[in-house]
């Protein structure tokens, strides 16, 4: 095991392993499936997020201690003390367990809607009027986009797509048969993704019907294969997941954004790491599939469920139930910020907060859309890491060039698996003529801020936004995030060093205000906490709260330790992986750590140093993880209006006072609820209420 507590008053730091501990973060979410309390429809949308993550996790972090594994290396001193051999056997048997568990959660929920009417059929049980829908929507809708490939006798087998879901069928054939050499033939099926996989039925009644696109296709097999002459025939899904690692190449000939479109699409034939198959399938498919995909000791094979890509439960419908889902809540407006009339008039008399999805994030729209039609603001510069499929923010930044704006936009081409929505973006606002820059060389520019200039008599005055999150209309609906409107010119300055820096790299800002990764953050950061150290042996208040959504690096880990045995109180909220292992004498006796998951995703990042008193807090777009603070471009901005310092303390003692779905993370880590004495307090549902409370104030 990765975690050594046993001696409680050992002086020796110790760390959980980061994907065994990603892995308990994936076990939180699975506990919002299994949760009674949690509307029945977002339980299935729980466990699509849970397959959803699964997935991600084999592309990335599997894949990474897999190569650890064949280039020869133990990956101690990195893994947290965990060979990287061992690992991956460890992460393959809780995932089994895992696996496992969820499969036990859809069925109770499958039997809770039945209780609701709600019947997730399979092909056996077709009734002759859903037989005759079904067989009308697979000739209209399904059989033109089915890929179907006869494998039996091929050569050389197919490549399979990442994560796409096939049915692999087999046919007994009838011994007058002479199509095959072989008595046993096979198939593999694409389960076409351009369409729903939850098929609505008609409904009896009362009652409602879907049918899974797996199971319509089972049903209408013999349609597929009547041309051959069997005796039997099945199908069980297979998924094959692949290392999704960019391997850009070096041709100096080829522009950057060429390099990443040609490495995305090589993707698709990365090494295979996961093969997930229907445990009910026969051993000969099973050993034909192996076999022929070569498929080795080193992948992680894992027997599941009828249905793989549960994912799509994501997308279940919602059948007009709104009985069954969260009750949508209405973006509160910002107090004193309206979206009528001017935004910038307002902000350059002050600073604003917005904590989205609590606040509308039409806010910052409206800032970029103002900017674009106000004939005084001559330039615009943002970054961009991820974007909705349909970008307000995009349509806004082309509109600003077409005013005769100056617009230069940071994308982040290699943000993990929305490379190809980059992609199109930054082809379709280069056509328009907005300025692209693709970043610096081995380095992610991850934070999130944008800066305009505007003329103002004769001289230029800054309005900027820094964000914790992407300026993504969608994910704003369920992320929560904190994003500061400021008119502060040194700030605004500090973020055009910021833009200067991708231009040429090879000159090392000085900031003095913002906190900029990779050059600043890391000592910053040791700065701060050494003061709260100093602080306590001083006799002055200390204390340290932070709230992000990973903390993995060892020595920023290390820091904490060290704040802990000089008695320094630390709160943490962390939502995913934390590698610290807190409570333990002599190391982290003075260090609590919850996790909460919820309606939405818990996704800022805050820090609140107590500062002998004089609290010095900032929001960041970085976690304490070895990328944020050593390989990316990251912002962590300071909060210097007081009554903005006293909003986010505020949003933190919220969360921190949950006993309904904060999870407290323990060197056991059981992913135990927190309970309480006190009456219910979830912090989610507290902070829409704390914002509505402001408007009335």
């Amino acid at each position: 095991m990765t975690e050594k507590i046993t001696n409680l008053n050992t002086t020796k730091n110790e760390y959980r392993n980061r994907e065994l501990s990603w892995l308990q973060f994936n076990a939180r979410v699975l506990q919002e499936a299994e949760d009674p309390s949690v509307p029945l429809i977002e339980r299935l949308r729980f466990l699509g997020i849970f397959s959803n993550n699964l997935d991600e996790f084999f592309k990335v972090r599997y894949a990474t201690v897999r190569r650890i594994v064949e280039a020869g290396k133990g990956g101690r001193s990195f893994l947290g003390g965990i060979s990287a051999s061992d690992l991956l056997e460890e992460i393959t048997q809780i995932v089994i367990e895992q696996q496992a568990h969820s499969l036990r959660i859809l069925k109770k929920i499958r039997s809770e809607l039945h209780k609701e009417n709600i019947y997730i059929i399979n092909e056996t049980e077709v009734t002759k009027a859903q037989s005759e829908f079904i067989s009308d929507y697979f000739i209209r809708k399904v059989s033109p986009a089915l890929v179907t490939i006869m494998i039996g006798e091929l050569e050389e087998f197919p490549s399979l797509k990442d994560s796409a879901a096939y049915l692999a069928v087999r046919m007994v054939m009838k011994k007058d048969d002479e199509t095959f050499q072989s008595r046993s033939n096979f198939a593999l099926i694409e389960i076409p993704k351009i369409i729903d996989r939850f098929i609505v039925l008609p409904s009896k009644g009362d009652k409602q019907y879907i049918i899974i696109l797996d199971d319509l296709i089972r049903y209408c097999l013999n349609n597929i294969f009547s041309i051959f002459k069997y005796e039997s025939i099945s199908a069980h899904m297979i998924k094959i997941t692949r290392d999704a690692e960019l391997d850009i190449d070096s041709d100096l000939s080829r522009s950057f954004l060429e390099k990443i479109s040609k490495s995305v699409k090589k993707r698709s034939s990365g090494d295979p790491v996961r093969f997930v198959y229907d445990k009910s399938i026969d051993a000969e498919t099973l050993q034909f599939l192996l076999q022929k995909m070569g498929i080795d000791t080193t992948d992680s094979i894992i027997p599941g469920g009828r249905y793989h890509n549960r994912r799509d439960y994501m997308k279940f419908p919602s059948l007009g139930r709104t009985d069954l889902l969260y009750k949508k809540i209405e973006p509160l407006p910002i107090k004193g910020l309206s979206l009528q009339g001017s935004l910038l008039d307002k902000i350059a008399k002050k600073d604003y907060l917005l904590y989205a999805p609590y606040q509308s994030f039409s806010y910052v729209v409206k800032f970029l859309r103002e900017a674009a039609l106000d004939p005084n603001v001559k330039s615009i510069q943002i970054t961009i890491y991820r974007l909705a499929q349909i970008s307000h923010i995009a349509s806004s930044l082309i509109n600003a060039v077409k005013n005769g704006k100056k617009v230069t936009v940071q994308i982040e081409l290699q943000a993990r698996f929305d490379e190809e929505a980059n992609i199109e973006y930054a082809e379709q606002m280069q056509s328009e003529g907005v300025r692209l820059i693709f970043g610096v060389s081995g380095l992610k520019v991850h934070c999130k801020a944008c800066v305009i200039e505007r003329l103002e008599g004769k001289k230029i005055k800054r309005y900027a936004f820094i964000s914790t999150g992407n300026f993504n209309e969608s994910t704003a609906q369920i992320y929560t995030d904190y994003t500061l409107f400021t008119s502060n010119q040194k700030i605004g300055k500090e973020i055009n060093k910021v833009f200067d820096f991708f231009e040429v790299n090879y000159k090392i800002k000085k900031y003095s205000h913002l906190i900029v990764s990779p050059h600043y953050t890391r000592n910053a950061m040791y700065h701060l906490i050494d003061t709260e150290i100093q602080n306590k042996k001083n006799g002055k208040s200390s204390g340290i709260r932070l709230k992000m959504n990973s903390l993995s690096d060892f020595k920023m880990i290390d820091k904490l330790y060290q704040a802990s045995r000089a008695g320094v109180k630390i709160k943490l909220i962390i939502r995913g992986i934390c590698c610290l292992i807190p409570g333990v004498k002599g190391m982290s006796e003075n260090i609590e750590v919850i996790s909460i998951v919820d309606k939405f995703l818990e996704h800022p990042r805050l820090f609140i140093f107590e500062n002998g008193g004089d609290a010095k807090i900032y929001i960041s777009s970085a976690d304490f993880m070895g990328r944020n603070l050593d390989n990316r471009v990251e912002i962590t901005c300071p909060i210097y209006d007081e009554d903005i310092k006293q909003e986010l303390i505020d949003t933190f003692e919220i969360s921190w006072k949950d006993n309904i779905k904060a999870r407290i993370i323990s060197g056991k880590a059981l992913n135990k609820y927190r309970k309480s004495d006190e009456e219910p307090f979830r912090s989610q549902f507290k902070l829409y209420e704390y914002y509505q409370q402001k408007l009335k104030n």
